[in-house]
């Protein structure tokens, strides 16, 4: 190589380019950064803002919203949130008790027993349902889950159908593959030489599965769980097709409720801005924006323990 090829190469690598003077690449990816955390802040605070209109407006009947009674029709017109409350939260604990022991068995079979054909079929299977819309499930659970239940589990003095059973079921359809994928992920995150001290112990498969693996994998298995209440909780058009819309208190499975997404997505098409009305459909909001940071602060406080573990 030439000395003026090498006095040209030193001149090149002894001057940084206008680029990299630019630092370009970390300044557009601080940029996106602190565009994503300005656009959830301003959510938020529309949101709350919004949610909070009803306590600053006379007249507004605010002191309703701690009732049970929803007649925004009525003179005066009351504004009762608990029946949307209590409703989503049972149909969506209902779902929860429902599907956790069956996503949890499933992710164990997958993580411990099943052979690599069956994971190979079954992976792709979950994946497949996590993408398909919530429309089809409430359309399916109109014309199967509906009709089936009140074919078969109806008596004398009560009707199942639309109710508090159908959308818990639709819920646990729905649910089952985010809480079996986050599982078995926590799950396969559980060291091998765990297991190999278990049974070189001379335990059991099903031993090691009980006193090891799931005591190492609880934080994890807590957290599909909570991911799936939330995904549950926020659910509207699917739980809205068979849950039957009723603004009541739920008192027995064969009931029809309303939960806060599917009253808001029924409402909203109703109202004006800045009418009573309108402002307790944005507290509903608000609600479930609340319910849904709880879970998420929950989903965080369980993953540093695991850290921890």
């Amino acid at each position: 190589m030439s000395t003026s090829t090498l006095t040209a190469a030193s001149r090149l690598l002894g001057r940084p380019r206008f680029l990299d003077r630019l630092d370009l690449p970390r300044r557009l990816v601080t940029a996106a950064a602190g565009s994503m955390v300005l656009i959830v802040t301003l959510m938020l605070g529309f949101v709350a803002w919004n949610g909070i209109q009803i306590f600053l407006t006379p007249g507004s009947n605010a002191g309703s919203v701690f009732s049970t009674a929803w007649q925004p029709l009525a003179n005066p017109a009351s504004f009762g949130l608990l029946p949307f409350v209590t409703g989503t939260l049972a149909v969506t604990m209902l779902a929860v008790a429902i599907s956790t022991p069956l996503s949890v068995g499933l992710a164990l079979f997958l993580a411990e027993v099943a052979p690599v054909w069956a994971r190979a079929v079954v992976q792709p299977a979950l994946e497949i349902f996590v993408g398909i819309p919530s429309v089809v499930y409430g359309w399916l659970g109109i014309t199967i889950l509906v009709p089936w239940l009140r074919e078969n589990f109806s008596g004398v003095g009560f009707t199942v159908g639309f109710s508090w059973l159908a959308g818990s079921l639709v819920l646990t359809v729905m649910i089952l593959p985010t809480i079996t994928s986050i599982a078995y992920d926590a799950f396969r995150a559980v060291p091998g030489d765990l297991r190999a001290a278990s049974l070189a112990l001379g335990t059991t498969r099903w031993q090691t599965i009980r006193h090891v693996l799931l005591p190492a994998s609880a934080a994890g298995v807590l957290t599909a769980v909570i991911l799936g209440m939330t995904r549950a909780a926020g659910e509207a058009l699917a739980v809205q097709m068979v849950i039957g819309n009723r603004p009541t208190m739920p008192t027995g499975l064969t009931q029809p409720l309303s939960t806060l997404t599917s009253q808001i997505t029924l409402d909203m098409g109703n109202t004006v801005a800045g009418e009573p009305w309108n402002q307790a459909l944005w507290t509903m909001s608000l609600v479930l924006l609340l319910i849904a940071v709880g879970f998420v602060l929950l989903v965080r406080w369980l993953n540093g323990r695991r850290q921890t573990f």
